[in-house]
């Protein structure tokens, strides 16, 4: 039983005429004919009585057509729906990004994707680059936006280096300045009260790591917040916090910059190698790309 046949049935059932029937298929009358048979043979049953000028359903025509017209529907339905996310018209991207970026880079990209294409959902998973790389391997999302390097361990992901980001530390604008110098070296960390993020962060890490590497522990005032309650505890003068320069630009808080290139952090955008995301995960991979000027390869 082919589609093209109950289509056939189903228009002779409506206008009970095979030649008005074939003119309105755009089909040869004979060729409309020829398939009616083909599928009476098939169910072992006649689907009409014909005669001369009256076309009538047989019983088997009769339990046939809500059946057949049923099945038309479906098809031009599920036809319906896979051209409209073929055409990005419908569908959903499922994004991890880390908060510092959810809270800089995000909304300007999801603004111009969504301008571009508004049926699709956007599903955004705030989280530190590992979390974000485990929701990948598991299939959790389409597309990460992560820290790298990934270290040992990692599943294996396809990624694209995005952008290399200063660190900077922010202060409170009506405190103590953190430094009479431009330029806030590691070092001087040691001193000086911190407001830290909580574990899990790619931001706690690295100022961590780089605090041991100048030979001292870190000293927290507050530690334990998300983004916007380190920036909310640095605004009230607790102490002050390492943070991207995107974030920092946005902050309102006093910003000094760190003495040579440590401080900074790569961001790059991955996807799992075995599964290339789907169509509209790809688009916005392509307006991410497009939106910081980083050819697409």
């Amino acid at each position: 039983m082919q589609l093209q046949q109950l289509r056939y049935f189903a228009t002779v059932a409506e206008v009970r005429h095979f030649t008005r029937a074939a003119e309105a298929l755009h089909v040869a009358q004979p060729s409309l004919s020829q398939q009616i048979r083909a599928l009476e043979r098939e169910l072992g049953a006649e689907l009409f009585h014909r005669a001369r000028g009256n076309i009538a359903l047989t019983d088997a025509g009769e339990a046939l057509l809500p059946l057949a017209r049923r099945i038309l529907a479906d098809t031009e339905t599920a036809h319906r729906e896979v051209q409209e996310v073929a055409q990005l018209r419908r569908g959903r991207v499922r994004l991890g990004a880390p908060p510092s970026l959810c809270a800089s880079l995000v909304p300007d990209v999801l603004r111009t994707y969504h301008a571009r294409f508004p049926g699709i959902e956007l599903h955004v998973d705030e989280g530190g680059s590992r979390d974000l790389v485990r929701r990948l391997a598991d299939g959790g999302l389409d597309l990460a936006l992560i820290i790298t390097p990934l270290g040992v361990g990692a599943p294996a992901l396809e990624t694209r280096e995005l952008l290399r980001e200063d660190l900077v530390a922010v202060s409170a604008p009506d405190g103590p300045a953190p430094t009479r110098r431009s330029r806030i070296g590691v070092g001087e960390l040691r001193d000086l009260p911190m407001v830290m993020f909580r574990s899990g962060y790619d931001l706690r890490e690295i100022t961590i790591a780089a605090c041991r590497a100048e030979g001292f522990e870190p000293s927290f005032t507050v530690e334990g917040g998300e983004m916007d309650a380190v920036l909310g505890f640095v605004r009230a003068g607790l102490g002050l916090a390492v943070v991207p320069g995107m974030v920092a630009a946005r902050s309102g808080l006093r910003v000094t910059p760190f003495e040579g290139d440590r401080m900074r952090r790569t961001v790059a955008v991955a996807h799992r190698k075995d599964a290339p995301p789907p169509r509209a995960a790809r688009e916005l991979r392509r307006v991410l790309l497009e939106h910081l000027g980083v050819d697409e390869r």
